[in-house]
């Protein structure tokens, strides 16, 4: 029997004051009655349970208060080592774990994904972990109606914060129908069923490979960069060299597909040379003229990833640099890399990726280069839209998701009305409070906590007397619900 089952028989059996509470949520529907009852008192002979999950109102009324949470983090060999990384600080704050120095901390994970589940505060919920997941599962009603009824009793959003030492995967990630197919072939390698668009805001300079450049830069990438000319052929790279049509011409996507397909599909051993030569010649270049940004660029992930097509592919690709506050989002099919930096990153609840080159990882070529769009021109850059003094507002054009960004002066405070749908609050730096509205109590808040607020709740934030507070606020796309 499950620690809720052993609680609800306990409850249906003693204490008054249950079966008075009991009477009082008799009406409540924005969540199981079941739950209702579970989730209110503990502890009950020596159970403990989630406790203060439900504010009384007025009558019948009643609604869910936020829950702390624990999360995870990922240690992948390109993350940022040891107290070097937010990732790190943050998790050493959200867990009381202590950092490991000699460890790359790459990733922390904040949602219900099962590669990296949050979990409900242990305090109250004895020898047993819940997971978010399961704890939403139980308490549909936290998600807001429209909600649940378009992506049933989960969040449709990870949250994560990256600390990116050196360059990730040249990856995209799938549509939902190529997802679903990827899935069911290799469940082992794509681990779920769906898409996974996503945005990544700055909080250092971060740098980052993104689409495919304009014709008129492949022209001189073609012409300048003899190694590419020599892997793909003089007569394909004359067709882009001599064509006249326009970024998006659809002859102009077939020729480009062509020369990446090839590029990408070429031996290791002809891509070990051909980079040998181009760090050769750019070696020598180097003490005549100043090279330029990308094959600075070049040069440097040669160093991170000797022999790799990668090293040749950058030159492909748009270079970014986002300075803190800046962000960028990423369609399904579309070509990308991490190179360095930290940022806050959201996205559709999925771990799909799609890789072929700058990674020691499972690369799927053939997948890559035929799923890509092959759209060209430089991404749009987000500066969020200010939605008062205090929050600036990060929106894509994907239903899943929106952040918001609170920065905080002392003793300053700002007011985050109700919403229709669930939110997950973030602390990266400073402290304050948390305040719902209708409580008489606050809950302190600092950096490392994370707070899973359900839908329909009011909350006032406010920052210390002596140190501004930092807090990122993901939820649903706020256009579902117009």
């Amino acid at each position: 029997m499950s620690l809720l089952r052993r609680a609800d028989t306990e409850m249906r059996s003693s204490d008054p004051r249950i079966l008075l509470c009991r009477a009082r949520l008799g009406g409540f529907s924005r969540a199981d009655p079941l739950a209702s009852e579970l989730l209110v008192f503990a502890p009950l002979r020596g159970v403990s349970i989630p406790r203060a999950r439900l504010r009384m109102g007025k009558g019948t009324e009643a609604a869910w208060v936020p829950l702390r949470l624990r999360c995870a983090v990922q240690n992948y060999d390109w993350g940022r080592f040891g107290e070097e990384s937010a990732v790190a600080r943050l998790f050493e704050r959200n867990s009381g774990a202590e950092v490991e120095l000699e460890r790359p901390y790459a990733e922390f994970w904040i949602g219900t994904h099962e590669s990296g589940p949050s979990f409900v505060e242990a305090g109250g919920l004895g020898t047993e972990s819940v997971t978010l997941k399961e704890w939403i599962g139980m308490n549909p009603g936290v998600l807001g109606e429209k909600v649940e009824a378009k992506w049933g009793r989960d969040l449709p959003f990870l949250f994560k914060v990256l600390s990116v030492a050196k360059a990730l995967s040249i990856q995209a990630h799938p549509d939902k129908e190529l997802a679903r197919m990827l899935h069911k072939m290799r469940p082992n390698v794509y681990k779920d069923p769906n898409h996974k668009p996503e945005m990544a805001i700055a909080l250092t300079e971060f740098k980052a490979l993104c689409g495919f450049i304009g014709v008129e830069e492949l022209k001189n990438v073609l012409t300048c960069v003899p190694e590419i000319t020599e892997l793909v052929g003089n007569e394909e790279a004359s067709k882009i060299i001599s064509a006249k049509s326009l970024d998006g011409d659809l002859n102009t996507k077939v020729l480009l597909k062509s020369i990446f397909t090839k590029l990408m599909s070429t031996s290791k051993e002809a891509v070990a040379d051909l980079v040998s030569k181009l760090k050769g010649r750019l070696d020598v270049e180097n003490k005549i003229r100043t090279l330029t940004e990308k094959e600075q660029l070049v040069l440097l992930l040669e160093k991170q990833y000797q022999a790799d097509v990668g090293v040749i592919a950058a030159f492909f690709f748009n270079y970014l640099r986002l300075n803190p506050g800046e962000a960028l989002y990423i369609g399904p099919n579309e070509p990308h890399a991490y190179l360095s930096g930290e940022c806050i990153e959201c996205m559709a609840a999925s771990d799909n990726v799609v890789r072929a080159g700058l990674t020691p990882k499972y690369i799927d070529v053939q997948t890559l280069c035929s799923m890509l769009t092959y759209r060209q021109g430089f991404p749009e850059i987000i500066h969020g839209v200010p939605l008062n003094p205090h929050v600036k507002r990060y929106t894509a054009p994907f239903d899943e998701f929106e952040v918001d960004h609170c920065l905080l002066q002392p003793e300053e405070s700002v007011f985050f009305p109700a919403i229709p749908g669930p939110s997950i609050f973030l602390v990266v730096a400073g402290e304050g409070k948390m305040h719902m509205a209708s409580e008489v109590e606050e809950q302190k808040i600092a950096k490392g906590d994370v707070y899973f607020v359900p839908a329909q709740n009011e909350i006032r934030l406010s920052a210390a007397a002596d140190e501004q507070i930092s807090i990122y606020r993901a939820g649903v796309n706020s256009s579902i619900f117009d």
